[in-house]
């Protein structure tokens, strides 16, 4: 990815994998500046003026390939006699494009196609629209409707890869108008009692539900807790009792939840669960039928904010930082580039270097050890010799790290993340986009015992100057708890492997498939970014699920702010077969990059948004930023960083592996790739007395 063309392509090294300027199977050797120009430089006599792209602009669908020529020109625009020497598509993740010029087109959004002819770029633009819609899928609803109510139905429109797309014109149709009305909104109102069917049609792809919509049998509704008081980001849970005329319980009588007019920055949901970003006093409605009861909540300000103080700063002024991993007494940094460090952090307002190691690679990813500190792992991209894939160390001493071995016989283009469970380790394949599982029993002779990859109609293979390689799917990291992978899957989202839970029948060395749920990235962040399902965690009954998005096209060694975007999304994952997106976590001015989730906060590098530590303590649901759970936030510009000033902050983790003190359990690790690694603590909170929750005050409100 190093390698570079008129301009760098998609992510950038120091944030991606090394596959090259088109994350190509084995990548291409590393070239020094002056190398890079001198093959850069025009073969002929005469230098292009321009490079011409043919079509210049055109339409194109998801699956379709398309051939473009090119044609160098010079300043008096006569056709110089020279073939491009590369091909590219940007974003990488949108389209591939293989040596002779043909691109396959993977996925919505505008897409960038360019050649290099003699040192001279030239680009071509495709609009590639949005898939027809596959099929539809409707919610049903848990009860009936009664009769005078009304109900919103919720459907959810897919294309064929499975990606939802919220922007589907959806006509609604009611088989018995008589029985229920259903308005352009899918408000479905009950007019008498009976069973009637509902239609949803887009794009000629139809779904239909059956509704029962019963008699208004309640005489007596009342709402529980009548009253409550709560802080900012705390969910409320309301139910709703209801009476029949004899003064019996009705079952699943059907409730709607609403709130008064005044209920701006807040919401409650159909199971009657209130949460609100804002302080204030809040009335929550329940209706069934001609009925309604009504609740009230005072909320007030979470007040969760402390001080955050430095306890000591590594920079690293010559190099970029990548991943650490902080374990017991040490401190283990990778760069962007090929070197990684050890630190003794016993004292950690003063580190001292044990030992660092060189290795053959231009961006050193992921590092990590295994929980007793004997056998480290990290990952190479970018190597001279093509062969990159990873190298087991000998950490039992970390002053004199010593290589134990390498494992690169199936992934020489590349890998950009790796995982230690046991004595497997799971690792990404930048080439082909598939996981693979290492087993490093042998740690001097590791082998691969399983591959598992997603399969969808738009990958395909191209050819590039460099040999074969996959477009269209890419793997960028993973997790592995409890015998489960969680696996960040890019455009394909989050998977969910069975790897020895037992609940599919997986294994190590065969995993199979539980669960995926798919985004869609652009509609989230829109034409001109590099979008995609970036990282995982895995903590209590919540995973985070943090996206990356970057400009599709930028410059690498400009000194300039690269502007970034990303949510963190946070998914229910108590039904492991069926997870739910329940709440997000996003910073206006970041973009979401690693996590780590600990003692109900979660540490995360937020990149131009510095670092962060958000409290996730309770249930959560809806905008955690705007609910003011931010306990911490800490600017990691540096004015001798790499990008002076701006942070860009990779990650943050806890002392949380076998720290053995309570100085270290307190203190929180940044790594920020302009400026290095940051070791920080918790002060006082801004708040007095913001440690306590308000109790929740319970009375009884009935009406008729």
């Amino acid at each position: 990815m190093f390698k570079r063309i008129a301009l760098v392509l998609a992510v950038a090294v120091m944030i991606f994998s090394a596959r090259a300027r088109l994350w190509s199977q084995d990548a291409a050797p590393t070239k020094d500046a002056a190398s890079t120009k001198q093959e850069e430089a025009p073969t002929t006599s005469v230098a292009p003026a321009s490079v011409e792209i043919s079509p210049a602009t055109i339409d194109a669908h998801v699956g379709e390939k398309i051939k473009f020529s090119a044609v160098a020109k010079d300043a008096a625009g006569n056709p110089i006699d020279e073939k491009p020497s590369t091909w590219f598509a940007a974003p990488f993740d949108l389209a591939g494009a293989d040596e002779s010029g043909e691109v396959t087109f993977h996925a919505p959004g505008v897409v960038t196609v360019g050649a290099v002819i003699a040192g001279k770029s030239g680009y071509a633009t495709v609009n590639v629209g949005n898939p027809k819609i596959a099929t539809l899928e409707i919610e049903p609803l848990a009860y009936p409707i009664v009769a005078g109510s009304s109900e919103k139905l919720s459907v959810t429109a897919r294309i064929a890869d499975g990606k939802p797309r919220t922007d589907a014109a959806i006509k609604w149709t009611s088989e018995k108008p008589g029985t229920a009305t259903v308005d352009a909104a899918g408000l479905v109102t009950g007019v008498s009692p009976g069973s009637v069917t509902i239609k949803a049609t887009s794009d000629a792809v139809s779904s239909k539900v059956t509704l029962q919509v019963v008699r208004d049998a309640v005489r007596k509704l009342a709402v529980k807790p009548a009253s409550a008081e709560a802080r900012t980001g705390d969910v409320v849970h309301f139910s709703a009792s209801t009476l029949d005329a004899s003064g019996a319980n009705l079952k699943d009588p059907g409730i709607r939840w609403s709130l008064s007019s005044s209920g701006s920055g807040a919401a409650v949901y159909p199971d009657g669960a209130f949460v609100a970003e804002k302080a204030g006093t809040y009335v929550v409605i329940a209706s069934s039928g001609q009925h309604s009861a009504a609740a009230s909540v005072v909320v007030h300000p979470r007040n969760v904010e402390r001080e955050m103080e430095v306890v000591s700063h590594i920079p690293m002024p010559d190099l970029q930082m990548s991943e650490e991993w902080i374990i017991g007494h040490h401190a283990y940094l990778s760069t962007v580039a090929d070197k990684l460090f050890v630190y003794d952090i016993a004292d950690p307002a003063n580190p001292k270097l044990l030992d660092s190691l060189k290795v053959d690679a231009r961006l050193i990813n992921d590092i990590s050890t295994t929980p007793d500190e004997k056998i480290g792992v990290f990952t190479r991209e970018g190597a001279s010799n093509r062969k990159n894939g990873i190298v087991f160390l000998d950490t039992s001493d970390p002053a004199h790290l010593k290589v134990l071995s390498e494992y690169t016989a199936t992934v020489t283009g590349g890998v950009h993340s790796a995982y230690i469970d046991g004595h497997y380790v799971y690792i990404t394949d930048d080439a082909t986009g598939s996981l693979r599982v290492i087993d490093f029993q042998d740690a001097k002779h590791p082998r691969e015992v399983a591959r598992w990859q997603t399969e969808n109609p738009t990958v395909v293979s191209i050819n590039t100057e460099h040999g074969s390689m996959t477009s269209g799917r890419y793997l960028h990291d993973l997790q592995v708890k409890d015998g489960l992978a969680y696996l960040a899957y890019w455009r394909d989202g989050l998977i969910i492997l069975d790897v020895g839970n037992g609940m599919s029948g997986g294994s190590p060395e065969n995993p199979k498939l539980v669960s995926q749920y798919h985004f869609n990235h652009y509609e989230l962040y829109g034409d001109g970014w590099l979008a995609g399902t970036h990282s995982v965690f895995r903590y209590k009954n919540y995973l985070f699920v943090g996206d990356e998005v970057f400009p599709a096209i930028f410059e690498i060694e400009n000194k300039d702010r690269i502007p970034v975007r990303a949510i963190c999304h946070v998914m229910d994952v108590s039904d492991i077969k069926h997870p739910r997106e329940v709440a997000q976590y996003e910073v206006p001015e970041g973009g979401s990059h690693n996590f780590w989730a600990a003692n109900d906060m979660l540490y995360e590098g937020y990149y131009s948004g510095g670092a962060r530590i958000l409290d996730i303590s309770g249930e959560l649901r809806g905008d955690l930023y705007r609910q003011g759970r931010e306990i911490a936030r800490f600017w990691t510009g540096d004015a001798k960083g790499f990008r002076p000033n701006l942070p860009f902050t990779w990650g943050g983790q806890p002392c949380s592996v076998t720290c053995d003190s309570d100085l270290l359990n307190s203190l929180i690790y940044f790594n920020d790739i302009h400026s290095g690694l940051w070791i920080t603590k918790l002060g006082k909170p801004k708040f007095e007395g913001s440690a306590s929750s308000p109790a929740v005050r319970t009375s009884e409100r009935t009406v008729h």
